[in-house]
């Protein structure tokens, strides 16, 4: 039977202090998403959102890309650990690190770009992307990465959480043609140097008619 998570605060704080005590010095160690660099090669950088942003793996790639980046996260333990990173890579000024619920948090403004990666809030996954979707000004960009839903088991030899996995249909199903121009909707099965089973991921780009 598949464990059932929250994704609330509580989870991801003790989610980053197990993961910090366990393995320290290696939390955030992994490389930016293979398709950020793709899907954003040909976008002129701006303001960007990252929904969720961890340990600020892909917010320093865009700040160091050139992008103007709002970093958020429920976790203050992530956020710590993201800053100090970004100031090792040279990029403080260019990030700033907001500690907020996602669900709720209001940004106030538009970006030019709205991306998230794996981000499992404690909200529907698809009610979430529809929310943060608001946030791309006209113009912008949207950019999901997620565990694609499938029967073949992933991590150690399990699943993920049917709440924290999706499919490309109801991704795209979810994008009114009348507001999006859909550019990239993939499905991918990827290797991870040190992981035994591949990733299964779910890409889709699209931006919104002006």
């Amino acid at each position: 039977m598949t464990e059932q998570h929250e994704f609330d605060k509580g989870y991801w704080d003790r989610h980053w202090h197990q993961a910090h005590h366990d393995h320290p010095g290696a939390v955030g160690a992994a490389p930016p998403h293979p398709y950020l660099a793709r899907e954003t090669a040909g976008l002129t950088t701006g303001t960007v959102l990252d929904a969720g942003c961890g340990t600020g793996t892909e917010a320093i790639w865009l700040a160091s890309h050139g992008w103007q980046v709002t970093a958020v996260d429920i976790a203050s333990a992530a956020l710590a650990l993201a800053a100090g990173r970004a100031a090792d890579a040279g990029v403080p000024e260019r990030v700033r690190w907001v500690e907020a619920d996602l669900t709720t948090w209001e940004p106030g403004t538009q970006f030019d770009l709205v991306t998230t990666h794996y981000a499992h809030p404690a909200m529907p996954h698809l009610a979430f992307y529809d929310r943060i979707a608001g946030w791309v000004a006209p113009g912008g960009s949207l950019l999901i990465v997620g565990h694609l839903h499938t029967s073949e088991a992933t991590g150690h030899g399990h699943h993920p959480p049917e709440e924290a996995s999706v499919t490309l249909a109801d991704i795209t199903a979810g994008l009114d043609s009348a507001t999006w121009e859909m550019v990239t909707a993939e499905e991918h099965r990827r290797s991870v140097p040190g992981r035994e089973v591949p990733l299964h991921d779910v890409v889709v780009r699209a931006t919104r008619r002006r």
